[in-house]
This record gives structure tokens, C-alpha cells and sequence, in this order.
């Protein structure tokens, strides 16, 4: 299969769409990171906005109320999102949560769930992280365990996101537990299990985590304490949760690839138009000087190159291209890109002077969300295990 791709006249409409959408929204940036600072969530309005330009329903099929746009015009929308210095919110986990529905949900499951979420009525969070089981999904030790017409779940989630504002989250749990495999000799990726859960379910206790990223979703630990979850709401296979999960990890760090070179295009367009109206030293811009324009060069070399890996990336996850393939693009483009994006800010930052860490400038809130891709979704040390073990084919480190 030849891996060549051009985006074609739709791909490019997608951008200059999503652009337009943005402009009425270009004097409240400050307003809506404010909401974000002060606890009160994702502005609805804006929302409904990113459905009526189709990047709720990208992923979803037209027999369900999507569009089926793919991930390339998804990833797309994204890059245009940043780079206009907006947040995409809970679009990156919403999207990861509808592979998980679309390929792993039974008809109920899509009937009920995926006209809503591509017409921006509900939005989704994702659950796995916990404080003994970060890096190593496996871990965990959140438990269901099934009572009749529902599961009891009882256990705790740590940073995760836009748990104020989604209606649902897709949580991962074990329905068999780490001693029970060891007892039967089972392997470790086995008793996973994912349930679609009412965000509002007794028996869920929120507790907000402070990190002071204002243009970010608020982060919670969750504490599950004899939540009821109806059997209905199991997604897949009860114990199989770990394949369904995994179906979706290629998406979620092609998205943050996009949302990363999105930010370094934002920061390199701040960066320039200073440098070419700023004077210091007589009357010449300091654009001028090698010591500004080299490192900006730079910038625009490596945002190219992160550019396309990414795109090359969501093409080949939209045409069928074996997983292990997109896994390999997808991580190096996430890898590529968080780098470039900390890279670009902080040049920014450095061009600017100390006008660089002035509110009015946006730069050092930037430079935060810029900064947290590097650790999340994944870290840039299990990228480079990824890459080590299954691209060279080096033994595994962990």
C-alpha cells in the first residue's frame, strides 16, 4: 500500500471552516480562559460551535448523526483550533471515548450514545489514571464486580480531566483482579474492563486538583465508593477492556500532535510579527538579528517536519494502514510535536523579552499546556520505549 497522501480541496475547507467559525470568537480568548481558571468550565457556546463544524461526529458514521469525516479533517480542526490560540476543551478525549463506542459498542450502546455526542448534546471524560498506576495502565486497581442487573465499582481516578463538565466518562476498571491472575496464571493485560458511567452516579465523589494550567480543563481525583453502574453499560467484552482501550490510544496521541503544532504555530505567528515591528538598537527590527530569526527558523523547519508526520499519521489511521504502523507514526509525530511546541513557546518567549511573560501576551500560559504534553498522554520515555522495541526491534527495557 503506497503511504503517500495530499489533502485534498475538503481537507482544506475543514481548516478555512473551523477559521471562520473562530472569528467571532476571536475578542473573548481572555474571557474563556478565565471561565477555565475560575472552575466554571468549557463555554457551552463555543462548544456547540466546534459541533456545528463537524468535529464532534468526525469519527462518527453518517448512520448515527456523524459526518465520517475521519481523523485527518479531525486533526485538522484541531491544528486550527490552537493555532488561533483557542483550547479544543474535551474534544480530545471525546473523540478517543467515540473510537471506543464506534468500534466497540454494541447498537444500543451506539444508538443511544453517538447522535448525541456528534450533535454536542453530551460530552465524554476518560478514567484510568490512579496514584499506584500511572505509566503502567495494567496496574490498576479500581474494581467492578457484577450484582445482578449492575456492577459495584469501588477504587479511584487521579488527573482526570473535564470531569466538571462531561455528562459521561468511559472508565476503566478490573473485573479481575491482580491476585486472581496470578492465581490462574492468567496474563496481566487480562480482566480489564470499560463502562460508559453517568459522571453524576452516586457513589462518585470529585475532588479538583490544583494545577495551575488556565487555558486547560479542571483535573479531579475521583473516589468511587459502591457506585452502581447498570450491566448495560459495559462497552465490549467484560475482562477484554484492554484491546478496546488500546483501539483508541492512536487517535488520542495524533490529536495531541496536532493540538501541539497547533500551539507552536500560534507561538511562531506571535513571535514574528513582534520581531519585525520591534526596534531596540537604532532603527532596525529586531527580526534582523540572527540571534532572533535563527532560533524562529528553526521553529518553522521542525513545525514543518512535525506537520506532516502527524498528517501522515491521521491518513494512514483513516485508510486502514495495519495498527502497529499507526502506532509507530502516531508516537513519533506526539513525540515530535510536544517537543516542538516547548521549543516554539519558549522562543516566543525569548523574542518578546520580558513582555514574553505579560498576561496580555498568552505566552507563559502556553507554555504550561505546552509543557504538560511532553509528560501526557503519554511520556516521551514510553515514546522512546515504543519506538526502541518495536521499530529496532531492541529488547524491551520494562
Amino acid at each position: 500500500m503506497s503511504l503517500d497522501f495530499t489533502l485534498s480541496d475538503e481537507h482544506k475547507l475543514v481548516q478555512t471552516s473551523v477559521g471562520q467559525m473562530l472569528d467571532k470568537f476571536e475578542s473573548r480568548k481572555a474571557e474563556f480562559r478565565q471561565m477555565a481558571k475560575d472552575g466554571k468550565g468549557f463555554p457551552e457556546e463555543l462548544w456547540q460551535e466546534y459541533a456545528q463544524a463537524g468535529l464532534t461526529g468526525a469519527l462518527i458514521p453518517e448512520e448515527y448523526g456523524g459526518n465520517n469525516m475521519g481523523l485527518l479533517a479531525l486533526m485538522l480542526g484541531f491544528e486550527t483550533v490552537c493555532t488561533r490560540g483557542f483550547s479544543p476543551g474535551l474534544l480530545l478525549t471525546i473523540c478517543m471515548d467515540t473510537c471506543c463506542i464506534v468500534k466497540n459498542g454494541n447498537d444500543e450502546q451506539k444508538e443511544r450514545f453517538l447522535p448525541k455526542i456528534a450533535d454536542g448534546s453530551i460530552k465524554f471524560c476518560f478514567a484510568i489514571t490512579e496514584p499506584n498506576a500511572g505509566t503502567n495502565a495494567l496496574q490498576i486497581e479500581t474494581h467492578a464486580r457484577r450484582d445482578g442487573d449492575n456492577y459495584i465499582i469501588n477504587g479511584q481516578k487521579t488527573f482526570i480531566s473535564g470531569a466538571d463538565v462531561a455528562d459521561y466518562m468511559l472508565l476503566v476498571v478490573r473485573t479481575t483482579t491482580a491476585k486472581e491472575l496470578k492465581e490462574r496464571g492468567q496474563p496481566k493485560a487480562y480482566g480489564m474492563s470499560l463502562f460508559i458511567v453517568d459522571t453524576k452516579s452516586k457513589g462518585m465523589e470529585k475532588t479538583p486538583i490544583s494545577i495551575p494550567l488556565s487555558d486547560e480543563l479542571n483535573q479531579f481525583q475521583l473516589f468511587f465508593d459502591d457506585m452502581e453502574v447498570p450491566a448495560e453499560n459495559l462497552l465490549g467484552t467484560e475482562n477484554e477492556g484492554a484491546v478496546a482501550m488500546f483501539n483508541s490510544l492512536n487517535p488520542e496521541r495524533i490529536l495531541a500532535a496536532a493540538i501541539c503544532t497547533g500551539m507552536a504555530q500560534s507561538a511562531l505567528t506571535k513571535a514574528v510579527d513582534y520581531a519585525k515591528e520591534r526596534k531596540v538598537f537604532k532603527d532596525t527590527p529586531i527580526g534582523a538579528y540572527q540571534s532572533i530569526a535563527h532560533p524562529l527558523a528553526e521553529v518553522k523547519i521542525d513545525l514543518d517536519a512535525a506537520r506532516l508526520m502527524t498528517q501522515r499519521a491521521a491518513w494512514a489511521y483513516d485508510t486502514g494502514v495495519d495498527p502497529q504502523t499507526v502506532g509507530s507514526y502516531a508516537n513519533m509525530a506526539k513525540f515530535l510535536a510536544a517537543e516542538l511546541a516547548i521549543k516554539a513557546v519558549d522562543h516566543a518567549i525569548e523574542t518578546h523579552g520580558g513582555l514574553g511573560f505579560a498576561e496580555e501576551t498568552g505566552l507563559i500560559n502556553q507554555w504550561s499546556g505546552a509543557r504538560l504534553f511532553r509528560t501526557a498522554p503519554v511520556s516521551r520515555e514510553m515514546i522512546l520505549n515504543y519506538v526502541s522495541e518495536w521499530n529496532l526491534g531492541l529488547p524491551k527495557s520494562y
